[in-house]
């Protein structure tokens, strides 16, 4: 074999590999949430016997009390959503301000903060952030505890210094002639950002929205935090945390849970995965 063909043969090996431990925990979860919870201990790794006690698995966990997965999936929807939405905007009006006035020192020191507040790890200002979020629902009567308003304004602290850096790299390729142009013509900064510079960067806005899609969808500390672990508000995580504690030893309810609270993010990138591809593509481009 030629060494290129060796090259490619080992790659291939090696991907599939790391491709199987990536892809086995969420193989067990699909094939034990259709068993019973004693052929789960008996072979958790055997293919069930019959799919159909997955939908019976599904009905027994989405209609139990203790769960509540319609009221949990409806929060999870509504966070996720405003959220990815406020970042979106707000990242890219931060962006493009800042890259078009990238020569300034006051552009510079407010990047660079940005760029570092994405290395501080999340358990460092843990408990300043709750005591601030405290302090604003007393002082100013906004409820931002067991709220989704506080949970949303977290998300956006936490999620904008890696979509600002994204997207202050996307829009330094696109020409400020186009701006000047706009300008000319009688435009508003407004106008010229939503009309012009927002839908250019359609392509790595998807890339933004994925990754941080996933990480809000999935985010378990900070919902835990925020809204607390009995509140009246529950993310999918925490309602799947909490229903694990409630059925310690019945794993075909437990993994069943798991694997209904991983659908719609899994429907979401089968959808998007075209357009995922696409936005990583050109932005790694630009």
């Amino acid at each position: 074999m030629k060494p290129e063909k060796n090259r490619n043969f080992i790659a291939t090996i090696i991907a599939t590999i790391i491709a199987i431990f990536v892809l086995f925990p969420f193989f067990l979860v699909v094939i034990n949430s259709a068993k019973s919870s004693t052929d789960i201990v008996v072979s958790p790794i055997n293919f069930p016997k019959n799919w159909g006690q997955m939908l019976e698995n599904m009905k027994n966990v989405i209609n139990n009390a203790n769960f509540n997965y319609w009221s949990s999936f409806k929060s999870s929807i509504i966070i996720t959503i405003v959220s990815l939405a406020l970042l979106t905007v707000f990242s890219c009006m931060a962006a493009w301000v800042l890259s078009r006035n990238e020569k300034k020192k006051w552009s510079a020191v407010i990047f660079l903060v940005f760029v570092a507040a994405m290395v501080i790890p999340f358990q460092v200002v843990m408990l300043p952030i709750l005591t601030i979020f405290k302090n604003i629902s007393n002082y100013l009567g906004i409820p931002m505890l067991s709220s989704y308003t506080g949970l949303i304004f977290a998300y956006l602290g936490f999620g904008g210094s890696m979509s600002i850096f994204i997207f202050h790299g996307f829009v330094k390729g696109i020409p400020k002639e186009l701006e000047e142009a706009a300008r000319i013509d009688g435009c508003t900064h407004e106008q010229i950002f939503f009309k012009i510079v927002f839908p250019l960067m359609k392509p790595v806005q998807m890339t933004v929205l994925i990754l941080n899609g996933l990480w809000i969808w999935n985010d378990y500390l900070l919902p835990s935090i925020m809204l607390g672990l009995n509140g009246k508000i529950k993310t999918l995580p925490i309602a799947v945390s909490s229903f694990v504690g409630s059925y310690v030893k019945q794993w075909d309810l437990i993994l069943t849970a798991a694997f209904l609270a991983m659908i719609p993010i899994i429907i979401l990138f089968l959808f998007a995965q075209k357009q995922i591809i696409k936005g990583m593509m050109e932005g790694a481009i630009k």
